[in-house]
């Protein structure tokens, strides 16, 4: 635990009043200044909301969207949530809208179930993630919205999500736990210069948008609790991440497409994905993980600038027999790992079914893997690399890689006067089945099926047009 912390160190460097307010006017009405943001602009407390940790806000939240909102064409729209602690449940956010969180206002989730309306799951997914049927809506979400950013002084939500966690270790939950942010079928979305926390499950889930951006995001979790990832891209295209750190009981991101026959059938795939200066710490899970749910498909993911402490795997492939899908022109550069159980992972068994109406003839395609110029220290295994029988992973390549095993004890013994030593544990730096590629310039050196071959591999020279697109930022002074 001393040497976890040691890690996270490193890597950190009522209402009705509301009806009748002339929104034109509440520049001048409050005292407060805004650069960069919206043309109307109003405070959570102006709706009826309450500060104090204690007194319930989604009323008040649900208002201020729903007022601001009649106006949020006309320039857009802007709702500060103050200083304070502000308790609220599930809400919903509106088009040509910014929801800013100030750099000392934290928003508590409420830990009711109550306050967690039951929704469909998600078409992609025929079921909910962690139990069949419903689900619990996230604590913020969207849908068919455009131009929407969440974004604050490094303001925090914090969803409290404990409780959850025990009620899911006791088989006690009916349903799918909540996410923190949820936006679905929408376009330009923007979060940024946020911390989340304690999420009851995934902390960030895009689905079925595009031009999506995720910058300057601090998102912490339990080591220990399952299914807390990160940022989870899921039938997203043209996404930005950048400048973030995860720590996480689970994939600090975790790419995805919809799970088995109900993502084949949906076909939104992810595509477009970019990725820089991103440090994840996780003992249980991977720095990026492309799966398990890519049944719509994965594509042209480029990753660079990226940093792993103390985690399970560096870069993870997740699928397996039913998946279908493809994962396909992956692209990753320039990679630190410290502490590694595995810096390359790849998995062609992964489990776990929405239903048993799965397709066990849907194999998926794995094609086009691309790491170079990586050093990792203190790792257990480099490559573990199980494709599918029948079913290869092909032209994997893997060039410019350094990774240092970490150091063995040894058990030593007397006997007869002489001491013999022994190493614990010892296994073998690479282990490949059913996969096959390239390998230059890697040390240790690769199994027989990645063959040995002087070559650099692959980095896409041209730039994503989500890469040029400029950050919304909104600087407010309360």
């Amino acid at each position: 635990m001393e040497k976890l912390l040691t890690f996270i160190l490193l890597g950190l460097v009522f209402v009705s009043r509301a009806e009748s307010r002339d929104y034109k006017s509440f520049k001048e009405q409050i005292p407060y200044s805004a650069i960069n943001c919206r043309k109307h602009i109003a405070y959570l407390t102006d709706f009826g909301g309450k500060g104090d940790g204690v007194a319930s806000n989604t009323a008040a939240f649900k208002a201020a969207v729903a007022n601001l909102s009649k106006v949020a064409s006309d320039g857009g729209a802007l709702l500060v949530v103050p200083p304070g602690k502000w308790l609220t449940g599930s809400f919903g956010l509106a088009s040509h809208f910014t929801l800013y969180i100030h750099q000392k206002a934290v928003i508590l989730a409420s830990q009711e179930e109550s306050d967690y309306p039951l929704i469909d799951p998600l078409p992609s997914y025929g079921s909910g993630r962690e139990a069949p049927g419903k689900r619990f809506s996230s604590l913020i979400v969207g849908t068919n919205l455009t131009d929407v950013v969440v974004t604050g002084g490094n303001g925090t939500i914090d969803g409290q999500g404990e409780i959850w966690w025990k009620k899911f270790k006791a088989k006690k939950l009916k349903h799918t736990r909540p996410y923190l942010i949820e936006i679905l079928h929408s376009t330009n979305l923007q979060i940024s210069d946020l911390t989340l926390t304690n999420s009851p499950s995934w902390h960030i889930h895009p689905t079925y948008c595009s031009n999506v951006i995720l910058e300057r995001l601090t998102i912490l979790a339990p080591v220990d609790v399952p299914n807390t990832d990160g940022i989870n891209p899921d039938s997203c295209t043209d996404t930005r991440i950048r400048d973030s750190y995860v720590v996480s009981g689970d994939d600090c991101i975790a790419v995805k497409s919809g799970w088995d026959h109900y993502g084949i059938s949906y076909a939104k795939p992810t595509q477009r994905l970019s990725i820089r200066a991103f440090t994840c710490i996780s003992p249980k899970s991977a720095l990026i993980a492309l799966g398990s749910e890519m049944s719509g498909g994965i594509s042209d993911v480029r990753a660079e600038g990226l940093r792993a402490l103390n985690s399970e795997s560096g870069i993870r492939i997740k699928t397996g027999v039913g998946r279908g899908g493809y994962v396909k022109d992956i692209y990753i550069r320039d990679a630190e790992m410290d502490t590694m159980k595995y810096v390359f992972w790849m998995n062609g068994d992964y489990g776990g079914h929405p239903d048993p109406g799965f397709d066990p003839k849907a194999l998926p395609e794995i094609t086009n893997i691309n790491y170079r110029d990586m050093v990792a220290k203190n790792v257990k295994i480099v490559g573990a690399l199980s494709g599918i029988k029948g079913d290869a992973f092909t032209n994997i390549c893997i060039s410019n890689v350094t990774a240092a095993l970490e150091n063995k004890e040894k058990k030593k013994e007397k006997k007869g006067g002489f001491l013999f030593g022994e190493e614990k544990g010892k296994k073998l730096p690479w282990n490949c089945t059913d996969v096959g590629g390239v390998s230059s310039k890697v040390t240790p050196k690769a199994g027989p099926e990645l063959v040995e071959k002087e070559v650099d591999c692959a980095f896409p020279t041209d730039t994503l047009a989500i890469d040029k697109v400029k950050l919304n930022q909104c600087f407010v002074n309360v």
